[in-house]
């Protein structure tokens, strides 16, 4: 992967040591499962990860040093030829904290990626975390308090929103505090869809049916909500990046658009007209980001499709979907993506070096290269 163009990867995370401090102090979840004879803690952050018909150690997934040292992200970053990452605390985030305990935590957690970044300058930059939890009033001081953080670049943020989906009017302080200060808006999924959709076996499957179908399309329902709700018409110049290629985004959105055309019910607005001003696709070119963990050509082809080829930005999902072998160093996960940019767009074409990196230095920064 080595190339004079930067390579920025924009999707990965960290479970800095003050947030793992925190799930260890938990016994509901998500909490961090400690275990006898020096195996690996297992992380339990889904409600089906805390099965008490399986063993401890069979419980939610096994986590070692990648997930929280610095070493281990910049030991990755070299052994593929990634320039400079945007680390971003992993799901559940916050959501789970009251609203007394959000802001504290919110505030502990920035500061520690903060300096982490600064340790590593040039290297790492940062999506920061909000106390969702908490008033808005709180989260829009947190907002604004970001602002004194060279290296916070963004924030992540769940597809609740404040309890109730990014539909909810309560929301407008703090998508106007973030259109303000211009930081952009990494969505991610976290929840996925009820558990009886995917059926009494859906243990034997593992992690892949919510992995692969319900994140997608979590996010996918909550990015629609924003728009049906006219948060892109309230606030024009919100930018939103959306996790693995806008989930099923690219592929339904020319039907969101054509059931808002021909829906009745819509309540009016204050212009008098009804549902959003502008189409999904206006929405999607002025808007929105798309990240290209997909790991498909056909996946990435239609993200740019979607939003154009200046609006994809390269991933990795470090540290998750590692090697199953021991001792390899080039994960699958990385080459699979890469290639899928490559065969999408050109192997050495200008379209690959965008995405692989010069997109994400021109919504983020000059400095992130």
């Amino acid at each position: 992967m080595a190339s004079k163009a930067p390579i920025v990867d924009i999707h990965t995370h960290i479970y800095p040591p003050t947030y793992l401090s925190l799930l260890r102090s938990r016994t509901k979840v998500p909490y961090l499962l400690d275990l006898p004879d020096n195996q690996p803690p297992r992380l339990i952050i889904l409600p089906s990860d805390d099965d008490p018909s399986l063993l401890p150690s069979s419980r939610g997934r096994p986590i070692d040093t990648s997930y929280s040292s610095i070493d281990a992200k910049l030991a990755f970053m070299k052994a593929h030829g990634i320039t400079t990452s945007v680390i971003s605390l992993a799901n559940p985030w916050l959501d789970f904290l009251s609203a007394e305990e959000g802001p504290k935590w919110a505030t502990r957690v920035n500061d520690e990626l903060e300096n982490i970044c600064q340790i590593n300058k040039g290297k790492l930059f940062a999506f920061a975390t909000l106390p969702l939890s908490a008033s808005p009033s709180l989260v829009v001081a947190e907002v604004q308090r970001l602002r004194s953080l060279p290296h916070i670049r963004g924030i992540i943020l769940g597809t609740t929103g404040l309890g109730s989906g990014l539909d909810d009017h309560a929301l407008n302080p703090i998508w106007e505090a973030l259109q303000e200060n211009k930081m952009i808006i990494f969505l991610h999924p976290h929840y996925g869809l009820p558990s009886s959709v995917f059926g009494p076996r859906a243990s034997e499957y593992g992690h892949v049916l919510p992995l692969s179908l319900g994140f997608p399309m979590e996010t996918t329902i909550a990015f629609t909500r924003m728009f049906l709700s006219n948060v892109f018409d309230r606030f024009p110049q919100l930018k939103l990046l959306i996790a693995h290629a806008g989930g099923t985004v690219p592929f339904l959105s020319g039907r969101v658009d054509s059931c808002v055309q021909h829906e009745r019910h819509f309540p009016k607005n204050k212009d008098g007209g009804k549902g959003p001003k502008r189409n999904l696709r206006e929405v999607l070119r002025s808007n929105i980001w798309l990240d290209a963990v997909v790991y498909s050509p056909v996946g990435v082809k239609a993200a740019v499709e979607v939003v154009g080829e200046e609006r994809v930005l390269f991933g990795t999902d470090h540290p998750f979907f590692p090697p199953l072998e021991e001792g390899v160093e080039e994960w699958a996960s990385v080459r699979t993506n890469v290639d899928a940019v490559q065969t999408a767009l050109g192997e050495g074409s200008e379209g690959t070096a965008m995405v692989l990196g010069r997109n994400a230095v021109d919504v983020l920064g000059p400095d992130v290269r």
